[in-house]
């Protein structure tokens, strides 16, 4: 047989295993991607809290203990590899006290993703200008009451592309948890291959499954980014721009909608 033929066998006789892999993929990226997120966001906001001289002298000194915990934690964690992470937490833990291996493959990857993700908010926190914050702080918010009203709708749209392509890299590399018995795509591509000892058309199947995983998301996120950016052409309601607004006001109606 050809090697397109046993490509053709493979996806004939062991696509559920394929579909059942990329489910399984997929639900890993997923969960991982935006639990990370959440990790990631509590992180960054921490990690930029100003420590006011003026604040009580303990809750200073816990403020900064627990921001050398989370710097430790970022640099742990982004300078090990996952497979090794995956190892160590699995078998020294999770395996212990009888944790389904999917969940401590989602657990897995949002420890991970969540290291990355506090570096990324954190660099969308301080790309936006210091102004609003001096703004924010002027009509008497504080500091997470800016970070929710102000700065994270901001800075979220700014980093939306590293978002995006945390979740792609968490796809692809949710295929080393097959080493704590993960059955997602690559452990499925290796099951079928090993059935008749043809792992490269296997493997050609896993990579092509894995390309549209990755660009069908990719597209995805821009239509999203593209939806957050809103109209090009936009008027601010009641400027001296807004025409109809000026000849509304005259009759009580300001015109905004």
């Amino acid at each position: 047989m050809g090697f397109f033929d046993w490509i053709i066998k493979l996806l004939s006789e062991y696509w559920m295993l394929f579909l059942e892999g990329s489910g399984y993929t997929l639900a890993m990226a997923i969960s991982g991607t935006i639990i990370g997120f959440l990790i990631g966001l509590i992180v960054a906001i921490i990690k930029t809290t100003p420590t006011d001289p003026s604040v009580n002298p303990i809750k200073r000194a816990v403020v900064r203990f627990v921001g050398w915990i989370l710097t430790v934690y970022v640099e742990v964690i982004r300078g090990t590899p996952m497979m090794v992470q995956a190892l160590i937490i699995h078998y020294s833990l999770f395996a212990r006290i009888g944790i389904h291996p999917l969940l401590s493959a989602i657990i897995i990857i949002s420890v991970n993703t969540g290291a990355y993700m506090a570096e990324i908010v954190r660099g969308g926190i301080i790309s936006v200008d210091k102004g609003q914050f001096e703004g924010a702080e002027a009509i008497g918010l504080r500091h997470f009451q800016t970070m929710f009203s102000v700065v994270l709708p901001q800075a979220v749209r700014n980093i939306m592309p590293s978002i995006g392509n945390e979740f792609v890299v968490n796809i692809k590399d949710s295929s080393v948890l097959s080493v704590i018995s993960i059955t997602e795509l690559m452990f499925m591509s290796k099951s079928a291959g090993g059935t008749y000892v043809q792992f490269v058309p296997a493997y050609v199947i896993c990579a092509a499954i894995y390309f549209i995983m990755t660009f069908t998301v990719t597209r995805l996120l821009r239509l999203v980014e593209k939806r957050m950016d809103g109209s090009d052409s936009y008027v601010i309601c009641g400027s001296q721009s807004d025409y109809h607004s000026m000849i509304k006001v005259k009759g009580g109606d300001d015109g905004c909608r």
